[in-house]
Order: structure tokens, then C-alpha cells, then sequence
């Protein structure tokens, strides 16, 4: 929860208009690129196709009887769903803003309840349950880098600009300023968020005594309301999640169409570029939730070492004046790295292709801590150590 706050207040206090403007400060074709790629994971590639496949795992996949036809069934509420995602992504007003004020507390209350009714009613004590997989080793690690799958991250540097201009509208201007108060704000939400992902992990483990281990959190939750709500509860839980998946959906493609419509001002307009997101999303859509999160693993191992050494790089920057060369340093050692965990978390097939166990030995032979997840720090602690002590050497040598 902490990462996002800090991408909002990075583009506050570097004075940044949004995350090209900050990317930028490494060079622009840099920009283009980190951009690009950022706004496609959080769209059309992963987050806007997973909002269909949560909705339907949530709810239609729970009714259905388990055969082959769940393919088409979710080829046909696919495309409903994007149907409905590019009408109103297509003629945007104030009727998602209502719909958000509704639905966001409708979700957060049924949620409390369903919460709320599973502590009471634990079918195993936390004890009881062996943790799986790798939170059994190393649980800590296990639990950082499956917050990746959340994308709060990415999204703060895509979206944070939106909350940093609210606060600079209400008369804060000081970068500073504009920092302390997005952090002030966020202190309270973050403790929020906390709570609830902590209930509900709590409400998920005390299930285990009746529910085996789900094959991915969709799965998971609407179990857990039907067991404890019965079906009606299973049905509120559908309709508030595919309600809110739907506005989230078209607040997405919304925005990367515009952002798109903006880098490149020669090519489609906005109506073009959100016809091509919806259809886009509306493919991977279909190769279901569980898919769609395995898939999003390698990139996302790209992605987010990168943005966290750019938002890093965002809040020290007043140390070293935002000098460029000091961003390229950094963020060229950690591009190197996270190139090397993206190849460590592709698919089996393609991993073997391109002769990825010797690409793998290698990294945990001289990479620390690749063996869990986290191989890019101690490269990008190096670009950095080495770039600012060029810095601060240069600095010292214009003052003499």
C-alpha cells in the first residue's frame, strides 16, 4: 500500500505532469517507451481484460456446471461486458461519477458484511492451516512481489497526476507542499486498504477448513460468499463486481485512449483508439483469469522494478538537482536486471527456448536475492552509487 502513495507524491514533488513528464527526466524516447508499455499493462493487455474475467469468475462461472461450454459462456459475457464498456467509454459523463459513489460504498459494505460474518464463523483456526507454496519459506517475499498482481503501483504514476492536480487546485503549490499533503491524505486510505486486504486474508485463511485452496482470488471470494451468505449473497457479490469491474473498465480505456491520442497526435483519435483497447481487451479476455494473471507475471516483473527506481529517483531528486545523468545511470542498471527477471519469470516453454536455466544460474550465481524475485535491487543500488559519487565529484570540482 505504501508504493502507490509514494508514486503520487514522486510526481508531486518532482513538479511532473503526468508520467511521461517524469519518465522524461531520463531522456525521451525512454518516455515513450516506459509509457507505452505501462498504460498497456494497465489496459488492454492485462487490467481491462481482467476486469471481465473477475466479473465472470465472481459470478456466471460460479452457476454454471463445469464443462468445456465455459468458454463460450465467457466468450459471450465478454463481449456483453465490452459492449457496455465502449458505450459509455465512448460517451463519457457524469452518470459514472454517481455510479462510483454508489457502487464503491455499496462494494466496501457488502464486503465488511461478508468479512465480518466469516470471523465470526471461522470453519479453522489461522493456526491450523499450513501456508503453500513459497509463503511456507519465505513468506515475506512471496507476499511482495504477489502485490505486483495489484498494479497500484503502475497506476499511481498513470493516474496520480489526477490527485496531484486536485491538491494543487486547492491552493497547494509548493512541491513540498503538494508531497506532504498527498502523503497526509493517503496515510489514512493506506491504513484502510491495509485493513481490509488483512481481513480479508484473515477471512480466507479461517475458510480453508471447508473450502480447498481456490485457483485464483475470483474463485476464492465467491466461494466464500456462497458458503457464508448463500446463494443470495453470491448473487449481490456478482452484480456489485461486475457493476464496479464494468466502471473501472471504462475509466481505463478512457484513459489510455486519451493518453495515446496525445503521444501520437498523427495517428488515431480517441473514438479509434478505444474501439482497438475494447477489442484488444476483449481477446485476452478470453483466455480467462488464471491465464491472464500467469501472463501478466513476466511483465509486471519488468515493469515495476523500473517504476519503483523512477519514483525513488522522483523523491531524492532535490538531492542531486535531478541531474539526467544520474536517472539514465540508474535506470539503465536496473532495465539490465529486470530484463533478466522478466526472462526468470516467462512461461516454461518459452523459457526453455531461449536457454533460460543458464540464464537463470547465472543471475543466482552473481545476481543477490534473484533466487527471490528481487534480483534488480543491488544493480540498481550500484547504477546509483557509482552515478552520484560522479555527480557530487563533478559538483565539487566546478566549485574549486
Amino acid at each position: 500500500m505504501g508504493l502507490p502513495l509514494l508514486g503520487v507524491a514522486a510526481l508531486g514533488i518532482s513538479r511532473s505532469n503526468g508520467l511521461f513528464d517524469l519518465s522524461s527526466k531520463v531522456n525521451c524516447s525512454y518516455a515513450m517507451f516506459f509509457t507505452c508499455a505501462l498504460y498497456l499493462t494497465i489496459g488492454p493487455f492485462f487490467a481491462i481484460p481482467r476486469c471481465a474475467t473477475t466479473s465472470f469468475t465472481v459470478g456466471l462461472e460460479q452457476v454454471l456446471p463445469q464443462n468445456d461450454s465455459n468458454t463460450l459462456y465467457l466468450l459471450l459475457f465478454s463481449v456483453a461486458f465490452f459492449a457496455a464498456a465502449l458505450f459509455f467509454a465512448l460517451r463519457p459523463g457524469k452518470i459514472l461519477t454517481w455510479v462510483g459513489k454508489i457502487l464503491n460504498p455499496c462494494f466496501l459494505v457488502f464486503l465488511g458484511i461478508l468479512v465480518v460474518v466469516a470471523l465470526l464463523s471461522p470453519s479453522a483456526a489461522i493456526a491450523d492451516v499450513e501456508p503453500l507454496g513459497d509463503y511456507a519459506s519465505q513468506p515475506f517475499f512471496a507476499g511482495f512481489l504477489e502485490g505486483y498482481n495489484t498494479m497500484d503501483a503502475l497506476a499511481s504514476l498513470a493516474f496520480g497526476i489526477i490527485v496531484v492536480q486536485v491538491i494543487r487546485d486547492l491552493g497547494v503549490d509548493d512541491p513540498t507542499a503538494v508531497a506532504g499533503s498527498t502523503v497526509r491524505a493517503g496515510i489514512f486510505s493506506s491504513l484502510l486498504m491495509a485493513f481490509i486486504y488483512i481481513a480479508v486474508t484473515i477471512a480466507g485463511t479461517q475458510s480453508r477448513g471447508v473450502l480447498e485452496a481456490s485457483e485464483n482470488g475470483g474463485t476464492a471470494l465467491a466461494q466464500i460468499a456462497q458458503h457464508y451468505l448463500g446463494s443470495a449473497g453470491l448473487f449481490i457479490l456478482a452484480a456489485t463486481v461486475t457493476l464496479a469491474c464494468l466502471k473501472t473498465a471504462v475509466g481505463l480505456i478512457t484513459s489510455c485512449a486519451e493518453t495515446f491520442s496525445a503521444l501520437f497526435p498523427d495517428g488515431p483519435k480517441y473514438r479509434i483508439w478505444a474501439i482497438i483497447f475494447s477489442l484488444v481487451s476483449l481477446l485476452f479476455a478470453n483466455l480467462g483469469l488464471s491465464a491472464i494473471i500467469s501472463y501478466s507475471l513476466p511483465v509486471l516483473m519488468f515493469l515495476y522494478p523500473l517504476s519503483i527506481a523512477l519514483i525513488a529517483l522522483a523523491l531524492l531528486g532535490k538531492f542531486f538537482g535531478h541531474d539526467r545523468t544520474v536517472y539514465c545511470w540508474t535506470i539503465g542498471f536496473t532495465l539490465i536486471a529486470a530484463v533478466y527477471d522478466l526472462i526468470i519469470a516467462l512461461p516454461e516453454s518459452v523459457f526453455n527456448a531461449i536457454h533460460g536455466p543458464a540464464i537463470k544460474a547465472f543471475g543466482q550465481q552473481y545476481l543477490p536475492f534473484a533466487d527471490l524475485g528481487l534480483g534488480w535491487i543491488c544493480p540498481t543500488l550500484i547504477g546509483a552509487a557509482i552515478v552520484l559519487i560522479l555527480h557530487f565529484m563533478r559538483g565539487n570540482r566546478a566549485k574549486a
